[in-house]
């Protein structure tokens, strides 16, 4: 096999009732994965990612977990067929899935850090203010300078969180400030403004509170030197030492993630195939727009697994 393998994680917005459901009921082993996380959380967390309700799951609180475990659910079934990828990334949440895969930190602990990660994250603004929508068409430079011109002291702070891919942007922030940019943007020649089932404003200022809260908590966790290096959300750099990370998941709750860069500098690092492991296949549509050449899989359910098994052995 001389395929390069970069395997990637998905994020906040990738989640649906349902989620992971196939894989658990083809693989009895997986229940240990599950239940292992639902002692972690205090509630069953394979119910929530099986039967919702929606309302519940879209709660960033209890998103960030069940994506978490529905990743590394998926990722037990890819690691017996021996695949070592030569980088690995994660989509914001998505980071803590990566570092797990790779040995960054024990599965156990990651659950209750996101659970952590994400109460901190819903109290860091009061319900309903906060506003997440992607845009589609316009130039990174574009956004940045839409989103300084609509925050102001009145309407509010919103900065861009994620640069996606080649013309896709999400923007974030107090409602009345993104609600402006949306305005602004399509007067630049935005194609199309979509709110996303997000219900705070991660990768802006307005998360530092939550970031310094989850310091002391990723200080109390045992880090580990990874089998792969990481390239993060925050710079799109390659980690790999176990002193690099708490810094760096600090640094990524109030930063842009830079999801284009960090594709980009896989494939600079020699990435010809991605394995998207997890619910969803957000991240292989931004990476087909991001490196058309690079031969895409993914796994979220039984018949991906078979595929992707395939492909890579």
């Amino acid at each position: 096999m001389m395929q390069k393998i970069g395997v990637v994680f998905p994020g906040q917005g990738s989640q649906s009732v349902g989620m992971g459901k196939a894989l658990y009921d083809a693989h009895p082993l997986l229940k240990a994965v599950y239940d292992e996380a639902s002692s972690v959380l205090g509630y069953d967390v394979a119910e929530l990612c099986f039967a919702g309700p929606a309302e519940r799951l879209n709660l960033t609180e209890f998103t960030q977990p069940a994506l978490l475990v529905s990743s590394i659910a998926a990722w037990r079934l890819l690691e017996p067929a021996g695949i070592r990828p030569i980088a690995v990334a994660g989509h914001s949440l998505g980071e803590y899935s990566a570092l797990v895969a790779v040995g960054g930190v024990a599965f156990r602990d990651a659950v209750g850090l996101v659970q952590k990660r994400g109460r901190y994250m819903s109290e860091a603004v009061a319900p309903g203010t906060g506003l997440v929508a992607a845009l589609l068409g316009l130039t990174a430079e574009v956004v940045k300078e839409v989103c300084r011109a609509a925050s102001s002291s009145s309407s509010g702070v919103v900065a861009a969180a994620n640069f996606n891919s080649p013309g896709q942007v999400v923007i974030a922030g107090e409602k009345a400030a993104v609600e402006r940019a949306i305005a602004l943007a399509k007067e630049q020649g935005c194609k199309k403004a979509i709110p996303l089932p997000v219900s705070v404003p991660v990768h802006t200022p307005l998360m530092q509170q939550a970031a310094d809260r989850l310091a002391k908590d990723l200080g109390a966790v045992r880090w580990s030197d990874l089998s792969a290096p990481l390239v993060n959300n925050a710079e799109a750099k390659a980690i790999s030492r176990a002193g690099e990370i708490q810094a760096s998941l600090i640094r990524q709750l109030p930063s842009s993630v830079l999801w284009e860069d960090t594709v980009q500098a896989m494939g600079n690092m020699g990435v010809t195939t991605f394995v998207e492991v997890g619910p969803g296949t957000v991240l292989t549509g931004l990476i087909k727009r991001i490196l058309p050449s690079a031969t895409l899989l993914n796994l979220n359910d039984p018949k991906s697994l078979d595929a992707t098994l395939k492909a890579v052995s």
